[in-house]
């Protein structure tokens, strides 16, 4: 007998993905089921029950076969509709739902990013409505609310600007600039904060000074949140505000002994 069932496929335990495409397919297999989705997930957790405004009570709801396929539900008691895709960016669109979801998947799952024209051949549409959803998508639905990350959050900042070519090597040279001046005359310093299981902030900030790294934590991350740095000294005065934890990047040992795969352990339980 196979270790596992072909007919009905799961996700390694080994696997990165969070949420792999079976899963997608089974949870969302036609478009009445992301319509339904929707359905439960805006108005009615049940399937049956919602609030409706015209009542301005809580009524049973059904949805009806309708000539024009209407995507609604009505109340049972006075007729009015409600309709999921309403106040979305799905609405008065005519492209499938079922497209709508499976371009989500794609762009929420891929690591380094897609295009337009990726999602025009996955999807199978026409140009001009793939660059539609994926634009509606990336500033509807993807943008940061700007709340400051909380909980555990990894911070670090880095230089920017790729491997130094012969012609710059021989400029700095005639300068007599050591490597690491040449490195912050002509690279970008770049800040990024990283909230464990959830959102990512990159900042282009002046240099790794002290008062330069308190002021763009204090701006992107929740005081009384734990804090992963390394032992650079710009971040030693944020033990006031924050659960500061160190980590030396040679060892890859944190300040209170552990290295990072038992803390990394420790934190998924």
């Amino acid at each position: 007998m196979p270790p596992v069932d072909r007919l009905k496929p799961i996700r390694a335990a080994s696997s990165e993905s969070g949420y792999s495409l079976v899963e997608f397919v089974r949870e969302f297999p036609d478009d009445a089921a992301c319509l339904e989705w929707l359905w439960r997930t805006r108005y009615s957790p049940d399937g049956e029950m919602a609030h409706c405004p015209k009542c301005d009570q809580d009524r049973t709801f059904k949805k009806y076969d309708f000539a024009t396929r209407r995507q609604s539900w009505t109340c049972t008691a006075c007729g009015q509709h409600i309709t999921p895709t309403a106040g979305t960016i799905f609405h008065k669109s005519s492209t499938s739902l079922h497209l709508w979801f499976y371009a989500m998947y794609i762009m929420a799952s891929t690591r380094c990013g897609v295009s337009a024209k990726q999602l025009e051949r996955e999807l199978g549409v026409k140009y001009k409505t793939a660059w539609r959803m994926f634009n509606k998508i990336r500033n509807y639905l993807m943008t940061d609310d700007g709340s400051p990350l909380s909980g555990h959050v990894e911070v670090d900042e880095t230089l920017l600007g790729g491997k130094i070519r012969n012609d710059a090597r021989r400029k700095r040279d005639a300068l007599g600039w050591s490597p690491k001046r040449w490195d912050t005359e002509t690279k970008t310093m770049v800040f990024v904060a990283v909230e464990r299981g959830g959102r990512v902030r990159a900042r282009v900030i002046p240099n790794s000074s002290g008062p330069t790294l308190r002021k763009i934590v204090q701006e992107n991350v929740e005081a009384g949140s734990t804090l992963y740095t390394d032992e650079w000294g710009g971040y030693a005065t944020l033990g006031d505000t924050y659960a500061h934890r160190t980590i030396r990047h040679r060892d890859r040992i944190y300040a209170d002994g552990l290295t990072q795969t038992q803390t990394v352990e420790g934190f998924f339980g």
